[in-house]
């Protein structure tokens, strides 16, 4: 069970659990208050604990025995210390409270949702598998992809909509096989570095013109062919009818760049739609380097 706390239009929460009142130990004494303060940083040992706080080794004990009478504490493991089998006690939970009345039916707390973000991230959960390019050399061109340094930037963004990750949702394109390709997928980088991109990339209203080395649009017949350009296209994933794709990729590792700062800079405008055919939702962006460090930091849209 967790306990919200909104503060400046942010939720922050702690883990929390029950206890009964009248199993709840006497708080006023300093000594527990202390051990309940030193669990609450990391697991410890009665006879530690004694000597941590300065306190008599019998004292400790009895207060950990209230604690655990009352399931404030629990033994995470055991461990020989001179020859003697010492239980190390951490706390159950991140807070406690006790209830004076039943819970009341409540409307449910909305986690922070995204229409355009759907189906990849629903629930607070991500439901899509996350694709980078190799680092080693791979491919015909022997490419080594550096875009998965910018993937952390789309990461940190995209987690601020998830409230919870279970399990590894990243893997390397060189790593992929066909069950992986039915998942809806975020590919990062374009198909030089990433060979998932390759696979997809026909699929798409904005391509990677490997023969012209640019990137082209069937919307507006246009190519673009500067190495700061680079797409962002959420479309059906060709692998799987009801799973979708979100491409993210550039010519070069700076498109990718600009492609990334659409999300983390201009999220409200990349969710439009392109603006010849917003029915699409494929843009391309064109790098920006506002304070002249030759690194992209902004982006515009070209369509």
């Amino acid at each position: 069970m967790k306990i919200i706390k909104e503060e400046n239009n942010e939720n922050y929460f702690l883990k929390t659990q029950e206890i009964e009142i009248d199993k709840l130990p006497n708080l006023n004494s300093t000594t527990t208050k202390n051990i309940i303060n030193l669990l609450a940083e990391k697991s410890a040992y009665p006879k530690q604990i004694a000597k941590i706080l300065n306190i008599h080794e019998q004292n400790a004990y009895y207060c950990i025995k209230k604690l655990e009478k009352a399931n404030l504490v629990e033994i995470e493991k055991q461990e020989n210390i001179n020859g003697t089998i010492a239980n190390f006690y951490k706390l159950t939970s991140d807070s406690y409270y006790f209830k004076t009345k039943e819970f009341k039916k409540s409307a449910k707390i909305k986690e922070k949702e995204s229409d355009y973000l759907k189906p990849f991230i629903e629930n607070g959960k991500l439901n899509a598998l996350i694709i980078v390019g190799s680092p080693d050399p791979h491919g015909p061109q022997k490419a080594r992809s550096k875009d998965g340094y910018y993937g952390m930037d789309l990461a940190l963004f995209l987690g601020t909509y998830l409230s919870e990750i279970n399990s590894s949702k990243v893997k390397l394109d060189t790593q992929i096989n066909e069950n992986d390709l039915k998942n809806n997928l975020i590919i990062i980088g374009g198909p030089i570095v990433n060979k998932v991109c390759e696979k997809i990339n026909e699929h798409m209203p904005i391509y990677f013109d490997q023969e012209k080395k640019g990137i082209y649009s069937k919307i507006t017949k246009k190519t673009y062919f500067n190495d700061e350009i680079g797409i962002v296209n959420k479309i059906e994933n060709p692998f799987h009818e009801n799973k979708m794709a979100l491409i993210i990729g550039g010519i070069r590792n700076s498109g990718t760049k600009a492609s990334i700062v659409a999300f983390l800079k201009n999220f409200e405008k990349l969710k439009n739609g392109n603006e010849y055919n917003n029915k699409i939702q494929c843009r391309v962006v064109e790098g920006l380097d506002l304070d002249s460090d030759s690194i992209v930091d902004d982006c515009e849209f070209l369509e």
